[in-house]
């Protein structure tokens, strides 16, 4: 199997979301499923078990992906890298408000507009040559 950047962003961010899902449950004991205040996770990050999951099930894509092939890995990353680029600049208006279904504070803020630039710049800058199976040459 042949490395590439792509593979490798998706497969150490796979395994870091996976590894913060699960602590995340460590600090929610008694927190509401999809309360707008969570617990916090290194002190700073709120997280309440719908986030846990959430970063589990996006763990989970972004470690399969990286261990699967370049392609797969580049869609992933670009594909969650946009959804955090969304998550990070909405998620400013939704802190306070009961549409904050996450528990988002302004640290998750930060760190999802910084996954959004990694994930998403290496999604669009990394392994050019990797096309798609479907692309049609005359």
């Amino acid at each position: 199997m042949k490395s590439s950047p792509n593979r490798l962003v998706a497969t150490t961010f796979g395994a870091v979301y996976l590894l913060v899902g699960l602590l995340g449950f460590f600090v929610t004991a008694g927190v509401g499923f999809i309360a707008t205040q969570g617990g916090l996770l290194l002190g700073i990050f709120a997280v309440n078990p719908l986030h846990n999951v959430a970063h589990l099930l996006i763990g989970a894509a972004l470690l399969i992906a990286g261990l699967s092939n370049a392609l797969a890995a580049k869609t992933t990353n670009t594909t969650i890298g946009a959804v955090y680029l969304l998550l990070g600049i909405v998620g400013f208006f939704l802190a306070g408000t009961d549409l904050n279904i996450l528990a988002l504070n302004t640290a998750d803020h930060f760190l999802h507009l910084a996954s959004a630039i990694v994930l998403l710049g290496t999604g669009l800058a990394a392994d050019k040559q990797v096309r798609s199976s479907r692309t049609v040459t005359a």
